[in-house]
């Protein structure tokens, strides 16, 4: 292959870490439980559970599959239908804008990292010279506060004191030199853990991906000693039937499945793509998305024991302290902490955790963008080091944009619109092309042939009917949900890019418009295992030549 072999993994273990890494994210922490008490407790868990096994796992599947099977990134795997070739650039630059911003996230905790070592922690009293007038600290005495204009020190010190925050996203203001400078300090680690791509990686998620559940599960059994811990996991676990009934609260389900497991980002494509020819990747499939949900469900008990516990020593409703995304993370939990025995032991392990779910997710969104342009021009894969120095300092000069006093705006904005339509509709794409126009038959016989096991009807039977189904709602859904000219061009901005390719595609395929369009639909000459000796063998299974089963055994035995 020109440009040099492509890149594998040292173990399936690193693999199947990598992918978790990916998959449970800050997401997992600040959304899920939000979400859960939302719309139902428990009875949220059913569409939850529902959508991770119809719809989550046989997306992963199918991604990882067609990864491996052509050693391919998010751009090079679309060559098995190159009219949608455009769905790979549009998970780029989706995994380009979503870095833009997620790198700043993983500064915030940083910055808190470095505060949790004074002692009292400065966002626990109103006695600072960044408070307001307006501050008032959770108590009985000032909980009524909360509901009129009141603001807690937690959230003073986030958005006042580490922020600076602007009021609108039409004040950018300048840059905030603390936060531009953990932003650097993140990259730098970024980079330095990834130079040497799945050779360093690998080794990395032992510790990234481990350490977050050890925190988390001492977290659990800390919060569940608290007072009012029960009353929190109550609050979030008790079931709401009625909820059932609303048809949001199952599209919330198979929304936060889909964002929170991966499929459509290119990141799992990516990883699949470094795994060896004859991996069974069914039950890793299977793991990842499972992991990932449990995950979320375990960091809704550890938040919301120490919620309750909040709630009750303030003596307020537990809906008052009960916030989704960055608030909750960065205001609610620390004013949490700081309630605690050793609160600054707490917020430390607490900020380390944060930034270690972050990052991981962070080095495979990365991988993806380097993998894509590197599938694309093989020769620059001897040069890959500095490839990825250079990706990585340009994003790290495109997210400067989110260090600013407005930071946050943008912050907000780029996270609720960047994946609405572009995400389901890349998965769609996805599934037209392998089960619809490579055809059933061709995709169940290199998947027998890959892993020498028959593909099991039940798969084809989700990825040509129900799995598009959902895809379709969500598609329909997430396009009501956005707002303004900003939100609208954030959510179609990756999007443009599947038209622009298939009609460039075709201007430039020469025949009858029918004839380019069949032409277009067919896997180029690009597709297939990348592998010279394995390819052989697959050109002749196509042919007839011998057995399947024979060919895959055949080819392991060479290897």
């Amino acid at each position: 292959m020109a440009g040099g072999p492509h890149e594998r993994w040292s173990n399936q273990l690193e693999y199947l870490l990598s992918c978790l890494g990916y998959a449970v994210g800050i997401g997992n922490l600040w959304r899920f439980p939000y979400l859960c008490y939302r719309n139902g407790g428990g009875a949220f868990l059913i569409p939850y559970l529902l959508t991770l096994s119809i719809c989550a796992i046989p997306l992963v599947y199918l991604e990882t599959t067609l990864g491996q099977f052509a050693s391919a990134g998010c751009i090079s795997v679309f060559n098995i239908t190159p009219l949608f070739k455009g769905a790979g650039y549009t998970m780029v630059v989706l995994n380009v804008i979503a870095v833009i911003y997620f790198a700043v996230l993983m500064a915030y905790p940083i910055l808190y990292i470095y505060h949790s070592f004074s002692s009292p922690l400065p966002w626990q009293d109103c006695g600072n010279s960044w408070n307001t007038d307006r501050c008032a600290e959770i108590t009985s005495n000032s909980s009524l506060l909360l509901n009129g204009t009141a603001k807690t020190p937690e959230d003073e010190f986030f958005h006042i004191r580490l922020l600076q925050m602007s009021p609108n996203i039409t004040q950018i203001g300048g840059i905030v030199w603390p936060v531009f400078w953990c932003n650097l300090i993140a990259w730098i680690l970024v980079y330095l853990s990834i130079s040497n791509g799945v050779k360093s990686v690998g080794k990395i998620v032992y510790i990234t991906v481990s350490f977050p559940y050890i925190v988390l599960l001492a977290l659990l059994v800390r919060g569940t000693t608290l007072p009012g811990a029960w009353q929190g996991i109550l609050y979030y676990v008790l079931p709401d039937w009625s909820q059932l009934c609303k048809p949001k609260v199952w599209v919330d389900a198979a929304t936060q499945v889909f964002f929170s497991v991966g499929p459509g980002w290119g990141g799992l494509v990516s990883m699949a793509s470094f795994n060896r020819f004859n991996y069974d990747n069914l039950r890793s499939s299977i793991i990842i998305p499972v992991v990932c949900c449990g995950t979320s469900i375990l960091a809704g008990f550890v938040v919301f024991s120490v919620l309750g516990f909040a709630a009750e020593r303030a003596g307020v409703p537990i809906g008052e302290v009960a916030t989704a995304g960055p608030g909750l993370a960065f205001v609610t939990y620390p004013a949490a902490v700081a309630m605690m025995p050793a609160p600054n032991f707490w917020a430390i392990i607490f900020f380390i955790m944060l930034f270690s779910l972050g990052i991981d997710s962070m080095f495979v969104t990365i991988e993806a963008v380097i993998s894509g342009i590197l599938d694309e021009f093989p020769q620059l894969r001897t040069k890959k080091r500095i490839i990825t120095f250079v990706t990585c300092v340009c994003l790290f000069c495109l997210s400067i944009i989110c260090t600013t006093r407005g930071g946050l705006h943008i912050v907000d904005l780029l996270d609720a619109h960047v994946a609405i339509v572009s995400v389901p509709l890349v998965c769609f794409l996805e599934l037209l092309a392998a089960a619809y126009l490579y055809g059933p038959k061709n995709t169940a016989a290199d998947m027998e042939f890959m892993t020498g096991r028959p593909l099991k009807k039940i798969w084809m039977v989700l990825w040509r009917y129900v799995v598009p189904t959902i895809l379709l709602i969500m598609i329909a859904y997430s396009l009501s949900q956005a707002s303004g000219i900003a939100g609208w061009f954030v959510a179609l901005i990756a999007v443009v890019f599947v038209p622009i390719h298939a009609v460039r595609l075709l201007f430039k395929t020469k025949g009858s418009f029918k004839q380019r369009l069949q032409s277009c639909c067919q896997p180029n000459n690009l597709w297939g295992p990348a592998e010279p000796d394995i390819r052989i063998c697959w050109e002749a299974a196509k042919r007839q030549t011998f057995p399947l089963e024979a060919t895959a055994n055949s080819v392991q035995r060479k290897k």
